[in-house]
């Protein structure tokens, strides 16, 4: 039997905060405990109040710091309590809490590390702006080709983890964790699945995380790109810069060929500067490629260490594999 935490990050949520927490299953097949935490992130109305009213756990920041860092403080809090499982759910009541017993089944049969909330299965939920909407498609077709999968929705905040999953998490996004954690999981070679949840949206209310969807989009993206080159730095800097300097070798070769055929270099002298500095250029990318990827193999193993000290200090009563446990590649 699993020890459940459903973990819930909120913002000036006070309305809405009490509902969601009441909603919360208390039973659950193969659950043996749930443990309701509100991460209160720099609320300045009775968020924390209402929610110990109902007895959950409530962690506080002393100042607003961004839902990837509410999410990080409530994971590592479940990790340290004994976690077997976790569920995170959204503080405004879009979700259905009693969903949560979907999204753990397949951690709890070891088929997922991560189930992923998909709120996409039925097309564009009612009263999603249509914006949102191809924002949150493109921004799924992305993060699929980075890592190799298809995801229909990787922005959801319905979400459950092993055990696993937890222990292997690191993360570093403050705005936002939704897209850094599908990135970070499956370059660990941890199994993502996704289940179909049901959303609500309401006209009145402005997302707290997305409300400002250019800003949002930017820092998302800010995100990704940071993932990017901290999984796959080679890749990130090698590859433009063997193009830039192929380009380069292009622009010299003219120029010789020019010479060799014509006699002259005019009126294409500009073509050797041009195409020496793309060429020096790219070669300085490459270069910084393969040293960075010597510092991402020092990242691997730095990580495979703080799996293991996370391991024997959060879970020191669960010996040999676990509730989804596999040691990340």
């Amino acid at each position: 039997m699993a020890k459940l935490f459903v973990i819930i990050p909120a913002f000036n949520e006070a309305d809405t905060i009490g509902s969601v927490l009441e909603d919360i299953p208390t039973k659950l097949e193969g659950v043996s405990e749930v443990v309701r935490v509100v991460v209160d992130d720099g609320s300045s109305d009775d968020t924390a109040k209402i929610a110990r009213k109902t007895g959950a756990v409530v962690l506080r920041h002393s100042y607003n710091q961004g839902v990837g860092t509410a999410m990080a403080t409530g994971l590592t809090y479940a990790l340290k309590s004994g976690a077997d499982a976790a569920v995170n759910i959204d503080a405004d009541g879009q979700f259905e809490a009693e969903e949560i017993k979907a999204l753990i089944k397949p951690i709890l049969a070891g088929k997922a590390d991560l189930a992923a909330g998909n709120r996409f299965v039925e097309g564009r939920p009612p009263n999603m702006p249509l914006s949102k909407y191809w924002g949150n498609k493109l921004m799924g077709r992305f993060v699929s080709f980075l890592i190799g999968g298809r995801f229909q929705d990787v922005s959801c905040g319905f979400r459950a983890y092993s055990r696993n999953a937890l222990l292997n998490l690191n993360l570093f996004g403050k705005f936002t964790y939704t897209q850094e954690m599908f990135i970070d999981l499956s370059y660990k070679g941890l199994a993502i699945q996704s289940v179909p949840v049901k959303v609500k949206y309401f006209k009145e209310r402005e997302s707290k995380v997305a409300g400002n969807l250019w800003k949002y989009g930017w820092k998302t993206l800010a995100i990704i790109i940071r993932s990017i080159v901290y999984y796959q730095p080679l890749k990130f800097f090698a590859y433009p810069g063997i193009f830039l300097m192929l380009i380069g070798f292009g622009f010299v070769g003219f120029l010789i060929g020019h010479k060799l055929f014509i006699g002259s270099y005019s009126p294409y002298k500009a073509f050797g500067f041009i195409g020496g500095g793309l060429a020096m250029f790219g070669l300085l990318l490459v270069l910084i490629g393969l040293l960075a990827d010597i510092l991402d193999r020092v990242r691997q193993t730095q990580e495979k260490i703080l799996y293991f000290e996370k391991k024997r200090e959060y879970c020191p009563t669960h010996k040999g594999a676990g509730l989804g446990d596999r040691i990340l590649r």
